[in-house]
């Protein structure tokens, strides 16, 4: 039997790690002040599926001692790598055009924030930091058993904090704050995508060598 304390854990757990700042947070901000909290809303519920399959597979590590081999991780890591930095090269070389908008405008927010959230490297990392924090209380209740319901119960968490973050990057005060400096901003957004993404590649690195000799 899980207890209800269990299940708050994991849910705390999925709404800490949605409204941790970072790629996804960056990204939604732009597009919900750039073209509205409905861009915004399908940006990130197109996200959800990044948030389920990471926070997934940091439960599936944490309950069965990493029964994925972590070259696995390594190949995702080096990948995600790549496209963050794609996207970080595309938002620093943003201009404005004539009509005085942003150039960077995202056609398919559903779609793109699926991509982005399925190869965005801070899911698997930051999912395990987070659920193991906030669940290291009740280790003797981790089995295979409660695994589908943890991950129910931190996907409502996931929900909450998507929710939050869309009245955030929609309200109106930010909107005009973000149109004014809109450049600067997804320029230097861009900056920090490029950090993370070398730091997805970097951190991934030792582990494709190693598994390349052992091989």
């Amino acid at each position: 039997m899980i207890s209800p304390s269990l299940l708050a854990a994991s849910a705390v757990a999925g709404a800490i790690y949605t409204l941790t700042p970072g790629p996804g947070f960056l990204m939604l901000l732009g597009i919900g002040a750039a073209q509205g909290r409905r861009a915004g809303a399908g940006f990130i519920f197109g996200h959800f599926a990044g948030d389920l399959l990471w926070s997934s597979l940091a439960l599936l590590a944490i309950v069965g001692a990493h029964a994925i081999g972590p070259l696995v991780f390594d190949v995702l890591g080096l990948v995600c790598g790549f496209y963050l930095g794609w996207l970080g090269l595309r938002a620093v070389r943003v201009h404005r055009r004539t009509d005085g908008a942003a150039a960077q405008v995202v056609r398919r927010p559903l779609l793109r924030g699926m991509a982005f959230g399925l190869t965005n490297p801070k899911g698997y990392p930051v999912a395990v930091a987070t659920f193991t924090a906030l669940l290291a209380g009740h280790s003797t209740e981790l089995t295979w058993d409660s695994l589908p319901v943890l991950v129910l119960a931190a996907s409502v968490g996931f929900l909450t904090g998507d929710c939050v973050l869309v009245l955030i990057a929609g309200a109106a005060r930010v909107r005009h704050l973000y149109r004014r400096h809109e450049v600067w901003i997804v320029r230097a957004s861009g900056l920090l995508f490029l950090g993370f993404a070398a730091a997805a590649v970097l951190n991934a690195a030792p582990g494709l060598r190693r598994g390349f000799r052992s091989s």
